[in-house]
């Protein structure tokens, strides 16, 4: 259920072969894998895997094509500017590929190469797929942390993903498997939107002791309060981890997702609360999902998740140079 980085997908213009300050992302970008679990060898890196899964989104009755969202964002970070003041390591690690419908087996894998990159001392930023990757995210950084250490979920998105699994695990489900099993786990969720929830959804959020703030909240008062909520869920976590559903962004900058949202936050308040909360020094690990190049415009929806992408690592960077 894995496949290697391919040098060929990270190409681009090139301004410079010396100039490091003039380099782009695939004139760094490494694609060989050292992520040799008897290999107690350090790498401090930022690690890209991919999930190329859509599986959870069948079963939630989406429209399929995010499987295809891991390369198109890779290629669109690779056009980019690299950040010139990131002065370490960036790996493609592959992707992890969900066949013939397994969903629980694929998120497991992924777990385990999470679970490995932060082991390894180097930070994974995940590329789906489907909001399902989330998952196997989740299970990565527990398997990593142990079970004992409060764990902060924090998620950019128009959905609260708390509907029964009791048929099936889906892209749907996720944050309720998670606070079902898991008496360590908090839940912040940030866009809510009242269209895209059912009130009984509302009333799940609520006994599960889930902290949300709606999308409606966040354009008529801006981010001081986001801000102020973040920063006092986060103090209440030994270790966080950030997941952005793009479906959280208004479809007029992100129409190629599964579930478009008319009235979604904009790119702009989204970099902000990414820029946040990946620079604090508790969150580990980053995921971004439901990129549907089938759906997409001119490649318009994979540019703005590949500039949130090197939003996230330049964030992170900072924090090694306080």
């Amino acid at each position: 259920m894995y496949s290697q980085g391919r040098k060929d997908q990270w190409i681009g213009r090139i301004d410079s072969l010396e100039d490091r300050k003039s380099f782009r992302y695939h004139q760094v970008i490494k694609t060989e894998n050292p992520l040799t679990p008897s290999d107690k060898t350090q790498i401090s890196s930022y690690g890209l895997i991919g999930f190329e899964c859509e599986e959870g989104v069948r079963r939630n009755n989406g429209r399929l094509g995010a499987k295809e969202g891991p390369n198109a964002i890779k290629q669109a970070v690779a056009k980019l500017p690299f950040p010139y003041d990131v002065d370490t390591n960036i790996y493609d690690f592959g992707n992890v590929v969900c066949d013939s419908q397994q969903l629980e087996e694929a998120q497991v894998e992924l777990g385990d190469f999470v679970s490995l990159i932060l082991d390894k001392k180097s930070t994974p930023i995940i590329l789906g797929g489907g909001h399902e990757t989330l998952y196997g995210h989740y299970l990565g950084v527990r398997k990593s942390i142990g079970k004992q250490k409060k764990l902060g979920i924090i998620n950019i998105d128009a959905h609260f993903d708390l509907r029964s699994y009791d048929e099936a695990p889906s892209s749907g489900t996720m944050f309720k498997q998670i606070l079902d099993q898991d008496e360590n786990a908090n839940y912040l969720c940030l866009g809510i939107q009242k269209q895209g929830n059912t009130a009984s959804l509302f009333e799940t959020a609520s006994k599960l002791g889930v902290t949300y703030i709606l999308e409606e909240t966040i354009h008529a008062e801006g981010l001081k309060e986001t801000k102020q909520v973040i920063n006092n869920f986060i103090k209440e976590c030994d270790v966080c981890l950030l997941t952005l559903c793009m479906d959280a962004v208004n479809s007029a900058y992100a129409p190629g997702v599964s579930a478009p949202s008319p009235f979604g936050l904009t790119p702009f308040e989204v970099r902000e609360i990414v820029r946040l909360v990946t620079n604090n020094d508790k969150t580990v690990s980053f995921d971004i999902s439901e990129v549907n190049p089938s759906l997409d415009r001119d490649g318009q929806t994979s540019a703005v998740a590949a500039q949130l992408v090197s939003e996230a690592i330049s964030a992170f960077h900072r924090r090694t140079k306080r």
